[in-house]
């Protein structure tokens, strides 16, 4: 039986109070008119100036909403036709002719005379970043990043059509991972390498359309007058408050911290697995001997316990679920043709997200629904913000949303794991994969610094300086010796590097700020919830590091910082 609060209220999309209320955005001579008339509308109060970036707001925010059904549809069904069709129109015919309206109506909001008249305090956050993409806009960059959301689009279709067969049974990539938490290791091993070889099947082609981007993203750099696309990218994303240099620093953090944490945890894992070596497929495999632990066997049970966590936690973290399962806002089950990953799309006009994953029957699925759970929240407590843009966050809070629900729903895993054994190796095992986090966001975005530092690389150099770069950071103990052949590959099944260059060091911002945000839950549940909850309220209104103060911890991460919050994680580790 599932849970709802009785007194539930399922959302409408707010009156409309500029597009016309059956508005759609079939062609762009629907949508045309809009743009042309908040172009050329007079403003000559300062409430003209605020009831005209009200009105683009509400565009902007239809506009989002249509275009994340279609990609949501996409990635349900990447072998449906129609469906990529649809998707395809809006990113070759839509988005390339508003991205000239979009540069001109930042120029009118920034050349208003009445710009400065606005609320400062309320309006400098989002007026810094109109500043920021007046800077970098360039026409002849529109093109471009229409082939790159084109191509882009290919890796999906590519990596979803991945399957390989076990035991007689075809199944995807994720249901064969699955197989690397049994006992019996040589049922482990065929499994890793089963996948091995499926992924090298197309790693020629991955390769190719990796050239092909690195490409098109190097020229969209050099045309805005930037050095490299990672210096672009640091601007796109609005990285105002960290350099380069930073993340540097943080790898060096990460290498001297938290590796030797995770060789230890290896060593362990070496011992009671009785090894004379580890080898890959035996990082997934619970060490105490145990079954593999099945937290759920359905994706509607998975939901449905989730939503109970979230109930126990919070009735407001609750209903955000349990209204997402009324409306049909979740694909959660794994299955062929189904885009790879996991993901929260918000939708900006009717403010309830859509959660996609691709869950099996694993303990990794029930961390990843908690953590697209922690992004429907957020979506939830942003969606009568004001403006549009107050609604999207920066990855650093968007990411400390998720991992923090991650960890502070854990002391309700119960609900999971009835069994006192096998709620403590959860815990366990989940906290070692918090750990984990860091070695592996170091890996991938120190190569992708490599990679936009030295764009004319040959895929042989791209190889060896991936290989490098995981042997940096990544188990220590592990050998791979006959394995050689695999590991110059393992970076193609990381999605961002093809989907959302640079997005990914903000995890491990995210993740320290995560334990923060747990540290204070262990002391004081009540108002640590509740300073979470206020610190996801403000969306994108404030700078990153003021929502991190009202989320009561620091934008940190110092050698200092990082290894007092690991030595946090190892205690409570130690306690179970």
């Amino acid at each position: 039986m599932s849970i709802t609060n009785s007194n539930l209220v399922i959302p409408q999309r707010k009156p409309r109070t500029y597009l016309a209320e059956d508005f759609k955005v079939d062609t762009w001579e629907t949508l045309q008119p809009y743009l042309d008339e908040l172009q050329n509308r007079p403003l000559n109060t300062v409430e003209e100036l605020e009831k005209w970036m009200t009105d683009r707001s509400e565009l902007e925010s239809a506009l989002s909403e249509d275009a994340g059904w279609r990609y949501i549809r996409m990635t349900c069904d990447t072998q449906n036709e129609e469906i990529t069709k649809a998707f395809q129109y809006f990113v070759e015919e839509i988005e390339p002719k508003i991205a000239p309206y979009d540069h001109k109506l930042n120029e009118k909001l920034m050349h208003s005379p009445y710009v400065n008249a606005l609320d400062q305090e309320k309006y400098k956050i989002y007026l810094r970043g109109v500043e920021r993409a007046l800077e970098i806009f360039r026409e002849k960059n529109i093109p471009l990043n229409t082939e790159i959301s084109t191509k882009q689009q290919q890796y999906a279709a590519t990596t979803g059509a991945m399957t390989v067969t076990l035991d007689g049974e075809e199944v995807t990539l994720q249901r064969a991972a699955d197989r690397l938490k049994l006992n019996d290791r040589s049922k482990r091993e065929e499994a890793w390498r089963t996948i091995q070889d499926r992924r090298l099947q197309d790693r020629q082609k991955l390769d190719d359309l990796f050239d092909e981007l690195l490409k098109l993203r190097n020229q969209v750099a050099l045309n805005a007058d930037f050095d490299n696309f990672r210096d672009y990218m640091f601007s796109a994303l609005g990285r105002f408050d960290y350099t380069p240099q930073d993340c540097f620093d943080f790898h060096t953090s990460i290498e001297q911290t938290i590796v030797p944490l995770i060789t230890r945890i290896d060593d362990e894992r070496k011992q009671k697995l009785a090894l004379d070596e580890l080898r890959p497929w035996d990082l997934d495999v619970d060490p105490s001997g145990k079954a593999p632990l099945e937290p759920f066997k359905t994706g509607d049970e998975l939901l449905e316990k989730t939503v109970q966590v979230f109930y126990k936690l919070d009735t407001y973290l609750g209903d955000c679920l349990a209204t997402m399962r009324e409306m049909g806002h979740l694909d959660l089950e794994s299955r062929k043709g189904k885009a790879p990953g996991g993901y929260n799309y918000p939708l900006d006009e009717i403010g309830v997200p859509f959660i996609f994953m691709n869950a099996t029957s694993s303990l990794r699925d029930v961390v990843t629904m908690l953590h697209e759970g922690g992004h429907a929240v957020h979506s939830f407590l942003t969606r009568d913000m004001s403006l549009n843009a107050f609604k999207h966050t920066p990855s650093e809070v968007a990411e400390l949303a998720s991992m923090s629900m991650e960890l502070i729903s854990m002391d309700y895993w119960d609900t999971f794991f009835e069994n006192e054994d096998e709620l403590r190796r959860a815990k366990r095992t989940h906290l070692e994969s918090v750990l984990e986090t860091f070695p592996w966001v170091a890996t991938v975005d120190k190569f992708q610094h490599w990679i936009y530092e030295n764009p004319q690389h040959t895929q042989e150099e791209r190889h060896s300086q991936w290989v490098k770069t995981f042997d940096t950071f990544n188990h220590k103990l592990v050998n791979w010796e006959g394995l050689e052949k695999y590991k110059p590959y393992t970076w193609q099944k990381q999605l961002h590097i093809y989907e959302v260059p640079f997005y990914y060091i903000e995890y491990a911002m995210a993740q320290l700020g995560a334990i923060a945000v747990w540290k204070n839950y262990k002391e004081n549940p009540a108002e640590g919830l509740a300073a979470y909850k206020r610190a996801l309220a403000l969306g994108y209104s404030v700078s990153i590091g003021e929502v991190y103060q009202a989320a009561g911890i620091k934008f940190d991460f110092s050698t200092d910082y990082i290894r007092s919050l690991a030595d946090f994680v190892q205690g409570e580790m130690e306690k179970l």
